[in-house]
């Protein structure tokens, strides 16, 4: 019987683990795109939400009916993981896009069926009300492009499907037929925020700020517990969520917290439960998952031209130290020279600046080198990658 006992106590540990991970890396888990990581958040639906609320202060919701699970992560002041393009060019979302995704989303409420031409004219229709929205023109191109862009990823989340034709169709012409079923419950769920949008004051001018207040942590007036756990909150909210946390970057708190003898236990505990590794260094603190299923990007990684080029340039960087712009272009362009089948969208005018500049945003994503204007200068985790020795 003890045996036995163990073993379920052992795979409750590996369950865990497993969906903390998972709910890491994808905040948004649904049925029908991962059956199994999503019957495992059912599962153990009860022990996540306990957890991530006592080490994150996270809400986890589960809609078993509905076939979904989503994770209510809170960033405040974090713009390094931008809403993505999901056709090729995988860009970030600008201004306008950002603007028609909250259109969109907000027109996809009146019911649970439409079409992607009454959205397009209840977008129409909402951008007049307000003057400082631009109003939106389908009959241009490039409106219907950030129209397509927001729909898109709508369709990635599950806040609307199209169940008949394809969104792209409206790319070409205004005219295009596409039938959508509409989520709602899921489109509101989108909202990572402790305050909903309808209990701002302020009117027709609210103070978006207070979007992501979080009372429990009592403001200026804290009581001593309130400040210590902001602190465990805020320090396990950007160890889980960053490549890297350095000393220097955390508050004179989080540094106090992490230096504590509770607070190192904490944080070893939680990298345990979670199946990490924690690496504890001078400078900083490092969670590594084996098994890559808490990160939605990694490095090294052959998947794009800008990491490989990222790789290269870090050595430069790791052996000569800060260096101007131009001398990585001009590593960049003699790369370029090396391989000459390879990057062709970098073989342009430019293309080797380009290339630069794309691989000192990969690094500076992923806490390996900071950009002071035309400098680049490495981080202490860079030097994970030096090269040693090189092989003949």
């Amino acid at each position: 019987m003890s045996v036995l006992k163990n073993e379920l106590v052992r795979a409750e540990k590996e369950d865990l683990s497993r969906a903390i991970r998972l709910l890491l890396g994808s905040p948004l888990i649904s049925q029908h795109a991962d059956p199994d990581g999503f019957g495992l958040i059912r599962l153990r639906h009860r022990t996540l939400a306990q957890w991530f609320d006592y080490y994150c202060g996270w809400r986890l919701y589960l809609e078993p009916r509905l076939g979904y699970a989503r994770l209510v992560k809170v960033r405040v002041g974090d713009p390094s993981r931008p809403a993505r393009r999901r056709r090729t060019t995988r860009a970030p979302f600008d201004r306008r896009r950002y603007t028609l995704l909250c259109l969109v989303a907000a027109e996809a409420l009146a019911g649970p069926v439409t079409t992607i031409g009454m959205l397009a004219q209840r977008v129409v229709q909402g951008s007049a009300t307000d003057e400082h929205v631009p109003a939106f023109d389908p009959v241009r191109g490039d409106e219907r492009a950030a129209f397509v862009d927001a729909l898109k990823l709508l369709e990635h989340y599950g806040a609307v499907t199209a169940v008949d034709g394809a969104t792209d169709a409206f790319l070409d012409s205004a005219e295009a037929k596409v039938l959508y079923r509409v989520d709602a419950t899921r489109v509101i769920r989108l909202l990572s925020a402790p305050v909903a949008p309808s209990r701002l004051p302020g009117g027709d001018r609210p103070d978006l700020a207070e979007l992501t207040v979080e009372r429990r942590y009592g403001g200026g007036e804290a009581t001593e517990t309130q400040r210590n756990l902001w602190a465990r909150h805020a320090l396990l909210r950007r160890l889980l969520d960053d490549p890297v946390v350095y000393r220097a970057d955390l508050t004179d708190a989080e540094r106090a917290y992490a230096a504590s003898p509770t607070g190192r236990q904490i944080l070893r505990r939680a990298a345990q439960e979670a199946g990490l590794e924690l690496e504890e260094r001078a400078e900083g603190y490092l969670l590594v998952d084996p098994d890559g299923l808490a990160t939605d990007s990694r490095f090294p990684d052959d998947g794009g031209h800008a990491k490989v080029a990222a790789l290269l340039l870090l050595d430069v960087l790791t052996r000569d130290g800060p260096t101007s712009m131009a001398g990585l272009e001009q590593e960049a362009e003699s790369v370029l020279g090396r391989f000459p089948r390879w990057a062709m969208a970098y073989r342009s005018d430019g293309g080797a600046l380009r290339l630069a500049e794309d691989a000192v945003a990969v690094l500076c994503g992923f806490g390996l080198a900071r950009r002071d204007d035309d400098q680049v200068a490495p981080l202490p985790a860079a030097h994970r990658y030096a090269v040693r020795q090189e092989e003949a």
